[in-house]
């Protein structure tokens, strides 16, 4: 029997004290920083674009419950397929507010108003290789600024800066591939069939002293200023204002994301026990 999808409209997200309260020991290890919420608008929904960090688990229900709380916006996401047939953990991930990020979805989430998140990068930049950190790996991807644009929706950039500092990572797909399982996996078609190609091979990564427990290191979110993309309804099947408009919010998210280093290597309010657990250079 076939797997029925829920209707992504058929969600009440739960209260902001509840959220508070949940995230209240990852706020405590993160200390999550927010910038730029002057631009959001509870009464003018908008697809918040931005950059997806290692894993994808610690940063952003911080930024969904902060974002919750300072302006009343519950920001959905539109999720990679693969979170939605796992078994578990998609009705966790759905009970959250995330939705299946198939067109149909993101289309009725527009015509319904919602504000909701969408990572162009998938889970290919979750599942991120050593020296991928802070990159947007999106790839020839152009669906979401296709689908702002056919619906006439406004386009928020944000970035965030911390999540992946909180593990190094020692093992990910590109030290599989070069491995002898990997070679075999990719000559008999597994890599293809069953990880996309490499694409999500999970990286293994350690955090403090070498084990799986992240390091306390301060999330920063900044959300940048609205893109419009209405008057470019007419032509939201050419390829090329699409690259155009991908183009425009990844240089915004590169500039805020600049922004938020800057932010970071100013910022004293580091107690000692977080710059003794981070061990940074320049934060002892």
């Amino acid at each position: 029997m076939a797997r029925s999808s829920p209707d992504p409209l058929d969600f009440r997200p739960l209260s902001p004290a509840l959220m508070r309260t949940l995230m209240g020991l990852r706020r405590f290890w993160f200390h999550p920083q927010f910038f730029g919420l002057e631009h959001l608008d509870p009464q003018r929904p908008a697809l918040y674009v931005g950059n997806h960090t290692l894993y994808g688990l610690l940063d952003a229900p911080l930024m969904v419950q902060g974002v919750y709380e300072h302006t009343g916006i519950y920001l959905r996401a539109l999720g990679d397929h693969f979170h939605f047939v796992t078994p578990g953990w998609g009705r966790l991930v759905t009970a959250f507010g995330a939705v299946d990020g198939t067109p149909e979805n993101c289309s009725k989430l527009m015509q319904a108003g919602a504000h909701f998140i969408v990572y162009p990068g998938g889970a290919r930049e979750v599942m991120k290789n050593r020296g991928e950190e802070y990159r947007l790996v999106w790839k020839n991807r152009t669906g979401f600024a296709r689908m702002a644009m056919q619906h006439g929706y406004d386009i928020i950039p944000f970035a965030a800066l911390g999540a992946d500092d909180v593990f190094r990572i020692r093992y990910d797909s590109k030290t599989f591939r070069r491995s002898l399982p990997g070679k075999l996996a990719q000559r008999s078609g597994l890599l293809d069939r069953w990880f996309r190609g490499g694409d999500t091979v999970m990286p293994l990564a350690t955090g403090i002293a070498g084990l799986p427990l992240p390091r306390p290191e301060k999330m920063y979110f900044m959300f940048g200023e609205r893109i419009p993309t209405r008057h470019l309804q007419a032509a939201a099947g050419n390829r090329q204002a699409q690259w155009q408009v991908r183009q425009q919010v990844e240089e915004a998210i590169y500039r805020q994301l600049d922004e938020l280093f800057a932010i970071r290597a100013k910022d004293r309010d580091w107690p000692w026990w977080r710059r003794k657990l981070i061990a940074r250079p320049g934060q002892s």
